[in-house]
């Protein structure tokens, strides 16, 4: 992705799971893009493999002037371990991400890039209530309704619900909860993606967007009915789409993101189009956040076969997003 001009602030990086590969891909990630944009990690130095350069800065806005992979140092309680997290630094992630916020929140950084966590072991070593980074992001920014984008330069899709088993899905899926995703969806296309009027497909929730009640129910009785009436309002809907046909290249380009009901029906998608290169993205948060979409790699950790590619697709997708808003 081109960027539309350089961000006024550099973006921060929050360090995730110490022993996973994120200390690992940020260095080739800020080599890759030191010409492109600024950003700085929020890190215990101590936990970059060895041989990285790295510069300590005292603020954001020194990032730009550094000759070294800028760090923000935040002492953590430990060392890191490749591939084996310990509990005494899981209080240390959780800081970093929070300290991270409120340097987006202030403007001394435009964005938020979050190297990957491991959530059982922020739970294990902190009691973490959090199902992941999106849900503590949104409860740091104080906002009741975000939603997981999943993007590539081939394809945005959002899940409607996200990380809970299938059974489970057909009563999660209420008219608000679809209706929050659509509308969250449409705001951040025009204010992050500079689309004035946006295109969004919907796809349905059973086989053949259920074929007429035939395989199922609910787009009969609530998606097509909501539908209709957000089109009503000024919406460009396309949908209840059967889920199976909207994501070759000739569907993709009649529209401009997906709302997917499931995880796994948003997700093989993207993941098929652009495995490493796809970036996970939260929408709705008063601040621009974006992630690699991977997790803590721990079976490859330490082994320097770690790809930056996502992280760096991540980094790039933050800065545009960051200059859509002016910021």
């Amino acid at each position: 992705m081109s960027l539309p001009k350089r961000p006024r602030a550099p973006i921060a990086v929050s360090c995730g799971e110490p022993a996973g590969i994120g200390m690992e891909i940020i260095a080739p990630a800020w080599q890759a893009l030191r010409e492109e944009l600024d950003l700085f990690l929020i890190a215990d130095p101590r936990h970059l493999p060895r041989g990285v350069a790295f510069e300590e800065i005292s603020g954001p806005a020194q990032a730009s002037a550094s000759g070294a992979l800028p760090v923000l140092a935040h002492e953590f309680a430990g060392p890191a371990t490749p591939g084996r997290p310990r509990p005494e630094n899981a209080q240390g992630m959780i800081d970093v991400i929070a300290r991270a916020v409120d340097l987006v929140a202030s403007g001394a950084a435009s964005a938020l890039t979050t190297l990957p966590i491991h959530k059982k072991a922020l739970k294990d070593g902190a009691g973490f209530a959090y199902p992941g980074h999106t849900e503590y992001l949104a409860a740091l920014a104080g906002v009741d309704e975000v939603v997981m984008m999943l993007a590539c330069p081939e394809l945005r899709v959002v899940p409607a619900t996200i990380h809970i088993p299938l059974a489970e899905v057909p009563g999660a899926l209420t008219e608000a909860r679809l209706e929050a995703a659509i509308r969250i969806t449409h705001a951040a296309l025009i204010r992050d993606f500079g689309l004035s009027a946006p295109r969004i497909a919907v796809a349905g929730l059973n086989p053949h967007a259920g074929e007429g009640g035939a395989m199922g129910g609910e787009e009969i009785a609530m998606i097509a009915p909501l539908l209709e009436r957000l089109r009503a309002s000024g919406f460009d809907l396309a949908g209840p789409m059967p889920a199976d046909t909207m994501f070759h290249a000739a569907a993709r380009a009649r529209y401009d993101a997906a709302v997917a009901m499931y995880h796994d029906q948003a997700l093989i998608p993207i993941k098929t189009i652009d495995f490493a290169g796809g970036v996970n993205v939260t929408l709705g948060l008063p601040f621009i956040r974006s992630s690699p979409d991977h997790g803590t790699g721990f079976d490859i950790a330490g082994q320097g076969i770690a790809d930056p590619t996502s992280l760096i697709a991540a980094l790039r997708m933050a800065a545009a997003m960051a200059a859509a808003r002016g910021a």
